[in-house]
């Protein structure tokens, strides 16, 4: 009976050590495939890459750069940026170069031949627009047409601006609101005349009776009004229009300035430059006139009180597709009437 017994338990164990030596040995063939494929796969990579830096274009020239940071040292010790480069490439005597800020080449033009082949020849490819954070900032998220990167928000927004805000009938039906700010501009300028005179010399200060006419233009056409507050009693802006038109210009100053954050992400928080600050200050102010005008006349189109278009916001609010619902959200319009002034 004992020889019976262990006769099985000694051929079991012959073939459990047999069933372990077979899933070791597919073990090690699936790892000598899985490598074999990873290596090949590598070295197939490691040549493509050989052949395309082959085919690839040489770089237009430019300042050599640090590893990571690039040309950002330089950039930052000559300031204001754009002439840092305009004098580099003086010094290169190069129409085009390629500077490298963190890990994104920047490419200047000087000639009107190769800006020609970027904008005309080019257009599809170089039509969408870099995104930064003063961008991302006024276009409250990338919501409107200006300062957007190409995609399917902008191309909303280009038909809706296109067609409902600068089309032909709406450039006649507010025409009355350009003559409107006209007539206001002769009138300030005549005040200005009669009140500012010197040894029988007018002095009117052009740059600013300009600046103030385009934007109160703008508002009438986005707001109807030509004044946040009073106004002067001569025509002319108050502080209102004042605090608001510094604003703006704010904003324009930083849109597509040079900031270490935009070639560097990591370092937006930071804000070395402190262009957030200034730029978040500005957006502030403008939103201050803004957003009760805009909120107030959603109400008045919700609740059934204004039914005619008078202007451009008027014509955002209302905007409608097939289904009869609202086209634009009150964050899109915001940033649009931000953009249009």
């Amino acid at each position: 009976m004992q020889r019976f017994l262990l006769f099985p338990m000694y051929h079991y164990s012959i073939l459990l050590l047999s069933h372990l030596q077979l899933q070791a040995l597919c073990s090690s063939l699936i790892i000598l495939v899985i490598f074999s494929i990873t290596f090949l796969k590598g070295l197939g990579s490691h040549h493509l890459l050989e052949k395309r830096k082959k085919q690839e274009l040489p770089l237009p020239p430019g300042p050599k750069p640090w590893p990571i940071i690039g040309n950002l040292p330089e950039m930052l010790a000559n300031r204001p940026t754009f002439r840092w480069i305009h004098n580099l490439m003086k010094e290169m005597n190069t129409q085009i170069a390629c500077i490298q800020l963190g890990n994104i080449h920047v490419i200047p033009i000087t000639c009107p031949t190769i800006a020609r082949e970027f904008l005309r020849k080019q257009d599809a490819t170089f039509a969408s627009r870099p995104t930064t954070m003063t961008a991302s900032l006024i276009s409250r998220g990338y919501l409107t047409t200006a300062l957007v990167p190409f995609g399917e928000q902008w191309k909303k927004m280009k038909r809706i601006v296109s067609h409902d805000l600068l089309s032909t009938t709406i450039h006649h039906q507010l025409q009355h609101k350009r003559l409107q700010e006209a007539n206001s501009l002769v009138f300030y300028i005549y005040n200005k005349c009669k009140n500012n005179v010197i040894h029988d010399l007018a002095l009117v200060n052009v740059r600013h009776v300009a600046q103030h006419y385009c934007c109160n233009v703008i508002k009438n056409l986005s707001f109807s009004i030509t004044h946040f507050g009073e106004g002067e009693k001569d025509g002319g802006p108050g502080l209102e229009e004042e605090e608001h038109l510094d604003s703006l210009f704010t904003l324009l100053k930083y849109v597509y300035d040079f900031s270490v954050s935009d070639y560097v992400p990591c370092l937006r928080g930071l804000d070395l430059d402190g262009h957030e600050r200034k730029v978040k200050k500005a957006i502030q102010t403008v939103n201050k006139y803004h957003d009760p005008i805009i909120h107030q006349r959603i109400k008045e189109w919700n609740d059934g009180s204004k039914i005619h278009k008078e202007d451009f916001l008027d014509i955002l609010i209302s905007l409608k597709d097939a289904n009869k619902n609202l086209i634009l959200t009150a964050e899109e319009i915001k940033a649009q009437i931000i953009v249009r002034c």
